[in-house]
């Protein structure tokens, strides 16, 4: 499939003007104290997820795994938003999936013993990845909306 623009031929659509523009417009949504305040708590977010069966002390669990595989994808998200927004906004809602499969993972899975501590850590963790997943949401609502 050919990026060149058919009007013209000679024009790539990466350097289309209204995609250009989109691109700014994320770009500059993404640089807001607010949005990188998110984009860092997301990836701290996740590596709490990652590691909380070694910090709790549940890593006999198949939800051990299940956080330390969640926890990465979080973090690694979490990075791609702070150093790549205009390119991985559109994966934004991927977060708070991945959050609230983080709290009912525990009780979904099957054959699990769960303790308190596993429990709290995994309701804490999730609610908390839910929240800076919909607070990584704003700046692309928000660059939506200002286009508009």
């Amino acid at each position: 499939m050919s990026t060149e623009n058919m009007g013209t031929g000679s024009t790539k659509l990466a350097e289309h003007p209204d995609i250009v523009a989109m691109g700014a417009r994320y770009e500059r949504a993404a640089e807001t104290p607010t949005a990188q305040a998110a984009d860092a708590l997301t990836v701290l977010a996740g590596l709490f997820v990652a590691l909380s069966p070694w910090i709790v002390g549940f890593t006999e669990s198949a939800v051990a795994i299940n956080n330390l595989v969640i926890g990465l994808a979080i973090a690694g998200l979490g990075a791609g938003f702070a150093f790549a927004y205009e390119r991985t906004h559109r994966l934004t809602w991927v977060c708070p999936l991945l959050g609230v499969w983080t709290i009912i993972a525990h009780w979904v899975m099957s054959g699990i013993d769960t303790t308190t501590g596993m429990l709290l850590s995994n309701i804490i963790g999730g609610a908390a990845v839910v929240v800076l997943g919909l607070a990584a949401m704003l700046p692309m609502m928000t660059a939506r909306r200002s286009a508009r």
